[in-house]
């Protein structure tokens, strides 16, 4: 499959199902997989760019926001309209039947 990342650093909620996706589903490599006080940042990306990466970080990590804000960040995910990871390919109808 020919994907290329253009940028990305991403907000998850359930590291293992991040990791289903991004590296069972989509066969990116794991870069790094650190976890810290209950928290999981992954680092993943294909492996034929090795200078790109997409960061997985949890949407709570960040000390500058408040917990209401926390709320709206986590709306929106559940309503996939917060982060985006823009992505191309060749042949989008081969990619998609295979997805």
């Amino acid at each position: 499959m020919d994907i290329t990342i253009h940028y990305a650093f991403l907000p998850h909620t359930d590291p293992d199902a991040a990791l289903a996706f991004y590296r069972d589903t989509l066969g990116f490599e794991v870069r790094n997989d650190v976890g810290y006080n209950g928290m999981r940042w992954i680092t993943v990306g294909p492996a034929n760019q090795p200078g790109t990466s997409v960061v997985l970080h949890p949407p709570a990590a960040d000390p500058g926001i408040t917990d209401d804000e926390r709320r709206t960040i986590a709306e929106m995910m559940a309503k996939g309209t917060y982060g985006a990871l823009p992505l191309a390919t060749k042949d989008l109808d081969v990619v998609f039947e295979r997805l």
